[in-house]
């Protein structure tokens, strides 16, 4: 399906999102987050800038021959015609009009003291270069934005200019004018009061960009839609320099889901969760869990309150159906779990308790009691399943049996430290004594555990520790304080994690392994012992 024209979807993460602290992408990685985008639906994606850097130059020559787009059209960026010259002379135009791209978007000054002390020209010369610069791309065959700068400020300091800036842009021809709100510093009610005023007094099409700066970037862009806005800016995940841009994400689906606006092709927006989590991993910033809409926490429940009344109907407890957006609902387990809860996630981790209040209180009670002591089961999935196996078998379920294990670390003369591990582990009926030796003890441990149960269990191969984190619980007691281990693991299907707690954090680390192995052996399909 092709959306229309009637309403635009611009993404700006490829430019603006790209100037994030510690965010630097590759020509690759933007060629990478290009196609995700177009995979999500959006409709216009802005590129960057051609001319201004070298990356950016090489990134719009490879467009040109490897991006294929299907549903987005690709736009380049840049400013209006230095000041006393001509927009077919300057050097950056000339980038722009060679660059490929279909839409040319151009950055416009609208507050009159940054024509004044950043361009150093009149504010006549600045209408000059705006107009100058639209109509010559526009005799090139290319359709042209505006996006105004600092119009707000400008328009809080001199209105009457700011206006002037707007109607000259669409005088000469920007299908539309964006007002920038470029500092972050607006509110909701400001900005839907100054963009009702310009489209009641031009004839411009208006458009929406907004920054985080007061928190309010979301809200902003929906106040401006409200208002009359027919175009709205943003970037994947909020994306951008000091607190960030408006993140697309929300504001598609708010404005989908309720707005009842059609922004995205059919069945798209289920796509969000995916997208939204595969730039991220291009551009190596860890996704926000409390994102709302795609965040891992955005339908995750933890009240047993919540959990009772989701159980009757999710609804009550969710304000959209989680699968609109690709994203799931999570029940955390933990101390504030309730019998509902314990149903819940067992069901969603594929256990049938079978109604069972006697088994479902023990497992409250256990889970209370366990998290009390510093454990905690909503980080640590796997485990907890293994707790509700015992708990329905009255044993559990083992595969092998670490009866002693001891650690060493040393170092040489030259500083070079060696680890070592020895564990004797009870497996089928044998006694195994394994060794190890890795960069650190939990290395050398899991080293030496797998080494000696390989033999036994060849599905360990499978298996890859992928994540592995401490955390001190009680700090009164210095370094005998209780120590939190998460783990993560991998195979070739997914991820689980497990949890172990102790004072020893090489104990607490054998625990959460024992975990991650038993539960790794039970995904690959070995009926425990």
């Amino acid at each position: 399906m092709t959306i229309s024209d009637n309403f635009h979807v611009y993404d700006t993460t490829l430019r603006d999102g790209a100037q994030q602290e510690g965010l630097n992408l590759s020509v690759h990685d933007k060629l990478q987050i290009a196609r995700h985008l177009d995979d999500l639906g959006v409709g216009f994606i802005e590129g960057g800038w051609p001319g201004a850097n070298p990356k950016d130059t090489e990134f719009f020559e490879l467009a040109k021959k490897e991006l294929k787009l299907k549903n987005a059209t690709f736009v380049a960026f840049g400013a209006t015609r230095r000041a006393n010259t001509k927009a077919a002379d300057d050097p950056l135009i000339a980038a722009l009009r060679n660059s490929g791209a279909p839409v040319v978007t151009m950055v416009a000054k609208a507050h009159d003291r940054h024509v004044d002390l950043a361009l150093k020209t009149t504010l006549e010369e600045n209408l000059n270069m705006i107009k100058d610069s639209i109509q010559h791309l526009k005799s090139e065959g290319q359709r042209v934005f505006i996006d105004a700068e600092h119009f707000f400020d400008g328009y809080r300091a001199n209105r009457d200019y700011a206006l002037e800036v707007v109607r000259a842009s669409a005088e000469a021809g920007a299908d539309v004018i964006a007002l920038c709100d470029t500092n972050g510093g607006m509110l909701p009610d400001e900005i839907a009061e100054v963009v009702h005023d310009i489209l009641g007094a031009s004839s411009a099409r208006l458009g929406i960009h907004c920054h985080n700066d007061t928190g309010c970037a979301i809200a902003n862009s929906m106040a401006a839609v409200a208002a009359g806005a027919t175009h709205v800016q943003g970037t994947i995940n909020g994306y951008g320099e000091r607190t960030g841009n408006a993140d697309l994400v929300s504001i598609i689906a708010n404005l989908e889901l309720k707005k009842d606006k059609k922004l995205l092709p059919d069945n798209l927006l289920r796509e969000s969760f995916r997208i939204s989590h595969a730039i991220a991993e291009v551009t190596n910033v860890a996704p926000s869990a409390r994102q709302p809409y795609v965040g891992l926490s955005a339908f995750a429940h933890k009240a047993g309150l919540h959990a009772s009344a989701i159980k009757v109907d999710p609804n009550l407890y969710q304000h959209e159906d989680p699968a609109s957006v690709g994203n799931d609902m999570r029940m955390l387990v933990s101390d504030m779990a309730g019998r509902a809860s314990i149903e819940l996630k067992s069901q969603e981790l594929g256990v049938d308790l079978g109604g069972d209040k006697e088994l479902i209180t023990r497992i409250v009670e256990r889970v209370k009691d366990m998290e009390s002591k510093g454990f905690t089961f909503e980080a640590a999935d796997a485990s907890f399943e293994l707790l509700v196996r015992e708990e329905i078998a009255q044993k559990r379920p083992s595969f092998f049996n670490v009866q002693h294990w001891l650690t060493s670390v040393e170092s040489d003369e030259q500083g070079n430290i060696v680890t070592k591990a020895e564990v004797t582990v009870a497996a089928n009926g044998e006694s195994l004594v394994c060794s190890g030796s890795g960069n650190g003890p939990v290395n050398a441990f899991d080293t030496a555990l797998r080494s000696g149960l390989l033999k036994l269990y060849p599905e360990l191969a499978e298996l890859e520790l992928t994540d592995y984190k401490v955390r001190i619980l009680e700090g009164r007691l210095g370094t005998g304080a209780i120590t939190r281990v998460l783990v993560e693991t991998s195979d070739k299907n997914g991820a689980w994690n497990t949890v172990g707690v102790h004072e020893n954090v090489i104990a607490a680390s054998a625990m959460a392994l024992e975990d991650a192995l038993t539960y790794g052996l039970i995904r690959q399909g070995r009926k425990p012992e």
